[in-house]
């Protein structure tokens, strides 16, 4: 055993990190400010830098490194572990698929948003034919025979299984819609409405984003057309997007993304450009995100400081801060995930996760997708899907490759319950801060709890360290039950 092999394969991998954050870089500059006209260059460059992060990433010397370094502690052994992991996969995948797969995931996007403005499906489709022939392709590699959706899962939810969160779906859905059957029985609340200039939107969603622990010494805010965060440490770059008819989406996609971005800007910096130095999974970080868009952001605390704050801006049709609350918590059966409310949230992921495995796995032509997406969401929903842009062609996820990410977002959801039910235990006086438009309480908490500790432990061991108890869907299911009863006086 050695220390010095410990040493090199750090420094190796901190390389390996600084390029990965470079490749990020340029997907941020392609989704935020890139000229139309540079997609295919582009495509060039990441699908370069690809083949060098890949060659790394199977570097023969890791494998000698790995089994020769000595952790001194548990951060370096948990280095060494995620290292371990990201090699074992990384070598079974050839670079010619690990180029094809960023330089197709990268010309897709252009494509996928030019059919979604066009509402054009079979625009779209032969370039989604050939990513699913390709994560089929990587699936069969890293699967060794496997299930194919879980070996692609395991890139963002390490551990996790399809059947396991199926079953869980299961568990969840029914009481789901009972509450949402419950829900739309009641009148609805009047909706916040108006015209909402794009300059007060960003300005006010600044001063949220700061609230909620967002440092723009180290980070950006931009407008995108599907909002994202990307980055991590010292260089952290959010973004947002305008609907001068709906603050509310510009308002909570910020916080949203916000939750992420602060994730990773407070991990612990003796982790920068570490195999560590990340949020732990991508549940994980939707955990983050959906505790402070939902659980704090939608509070009616936090409701009372914007009514107040969007009433010096501008008159409102609402007429109280209770009224905002009701309108910032509106039960829709609304087409778009990202403006879902929190009850048919869920419902959203299990459609798209439910039609992702059938892709992967063969039992779904690509061709028949739109048909059965729209058979569903009549199913779940009740309506029928008007265009494609508020049906299939509304997420970024399949033009990017992204197949296993979606469940992830209902897990962050049920992490997020865990957490917020530990978080008022210790906090018990967070509505006062909140109130008046600060977090800082609850992202004090969340990152002595959580955030500090980046990848150091695994997802379940993150979430189960910070609130003192396994995850479970029961306090997500609590929280929403009780929120929905007192506002729609159930």
């Amino acid at each position: 055993m050695s220390t010095t092999a410990t040493a090199e394969l750090f420094a190796f991998q901190r390389d390996t990190e600084a390029l990965g954050q470079i490749s990020g870089r340029l997907g941020w500059d392609q989704e935020t400010v890139m000229p139309a006209g540079s997609a295919d260059q582009r495509a060039e460059e990441l699908s370069a830098l690809e083949g060098i992060l890949h060659a790394r990433r199977t570097d023969p010397r890791l494998k000698d490194l790995l089994d020769a370094a000595s952790p001194a502690n548990e951060a370096e052994a948990a280095q060494i572990r995620e290292i371990r992991h990201s090699y074992e996969r990384a070598v079974k995948l050839p670079e010619s698929l690990a180029r094809s797969l960023a330089a197709l995931s990268s010309r897709a996007q252009g494509i996928w948003a030019a059919a979604r403005a066009a509402d054009d499906v079979k625009a779209f489709l032969p370039t989604l034919s050939e990513m699913i022939r390709l994560k089929r392709e990587e699936a069969a590699c890293l699967a060794s025979g496997g299930d194919l959706y879980d070996a692609l899962l395991d890139d963002y939810e390490p551990g996790a299984k399809a059947a396991d969160l199926a079953a869980m779906f299961d568990r969840m859905r029914p009481r789901l819609v009972a509450l949402r059957e419950r829900v739309l029985d009641r009148p609805a609340p009047e909706a916040l409405a108006g015209h909402f200039p794009a300059e007060m939107q960003l300005r006010l969603s600044r001063e949220m984003a700061e609230a909620f622990g967002y440092d723009f010494n180290r980070g950006r805010l931009d407008l995108a057309v599907h909002p994202f965060s990307s980055g991590s440490g010292q260089d952290v770059r959010i973004t947002t997007r305008v609907d001068e008819r709906d603050p509310l989406n510009c308002f909570y996609s910020t916080i949203h993304e916000t939750g992420h971005g602060a994730y990773e800007q407070q991990v612990d910096p003796r982790y920068t450009l570490t195999a560590i130095g990340k949020g732990a999974s991508m549940g994980v970080h939707e955990s983050q995100s959906r505790i402070c868009e939902n659980q704090l952001g939608r509070s009616e605390a936090f409701s009372a400081w914007l009514y107040a704050r969007l009433s010096r801006e501008m008159t409102l049709n609402i007429g109280s801060a209770r009224d905002l609350y009701r309108a910032v918590n509106r039960v829709t059966p609304g087409f778009i995930r990202t403006e879902a409310d929190e009850l048919h949230y869920n419902l959203h992921i299990m459609l798209r996760f439910d039609l992702e495995r059938a892709l992967i796995a063969g039992d779904l032509e690509v061709g028949d997708l739109e048909a059965a997406w729209n058979d569903r969401f009549a199913a779940d929903f009740g309506v029928a899907v008007p265009r494609a842009s508020l049906g299939m062609l509304q997420d970024v996820h399949w033009s990017c490759g992204l197949f296993g990410y979606f469940p992830t977002y209902s897990l962050g959801n049920v992490y997020a319950g865990c957490l917020h039910q530990a978080l008022r235990q210790d906090v018990p006086d967070l509505d006062a801060a909140l109130s008046q438009g600060s977090a800082a309480p609850a992202t004090a908490w969340l990152q002595e709890k959580l955030r500090r500790h980046g990848a150091l432990r695994s997802p379940v061991e993150t979430i189960r360290t910070a609130c003192g108890f396994a995850p479970d869907e029961a306090p997500l299911l609590a929280y929403l039950e009780a929120k929905f009863s007192d506002l729609y006086a159930l």
